[in-house]
């Protein structure tokens, strides 16, 4: 059975690049350009969520720090990926499991990921 991550990017350029490139490792990749599946992470059981810090909706590490902050949630592995200065600093505020700045290469992403397998 393939290992599920959610990827959460509001850039669909991004977004496809990186479903392309995670499916075509074997993960069953679950995309969306907005916070919609986290209300519904226990349905999908992710192994991993990739979330860029700024979204349409709202910010990836305040959505992180609400997972954290949640028994039912806690378990479940996010990484923010962002371009934004103080990643690391917003990561470890918010008890992210790790970061990827942006921009990214296609090894580094997938060095990420097997990290969580």
């Amino acid at each position: 059975m393939p290992k599920k991550i959610i990827i959460i990017e509001d850039d669909p350029d991004i977004l496809n690049i990186m479903t392309y490139i995670l499916s075509d490792e074997g993960y069953e990749v679950l995309a969306a350009t907005n916070s919609k599946p986290l209300e519904q992470v226990h349905l999908h059981e992710p192994m991993l969520i990739l979330m860029d810090n700024r979204l349409t909706d709202g910010y990836g590490h305040d959505y992180c720090k609400q997972f954290k902050n949640n028994p039912a949630t806690r378990r479940y592995p996010i990484v923010l990926v962002s371009a934004s200065t103080g990643l690391e600093q917003m990561a470890a505020e918010s008890e992210a499991n790790g970061y990827l700045k942006k921009p990214f290469d296609i090894t580094e992403l997938l060095e990420l990921v097997k990290r969580f397998e």
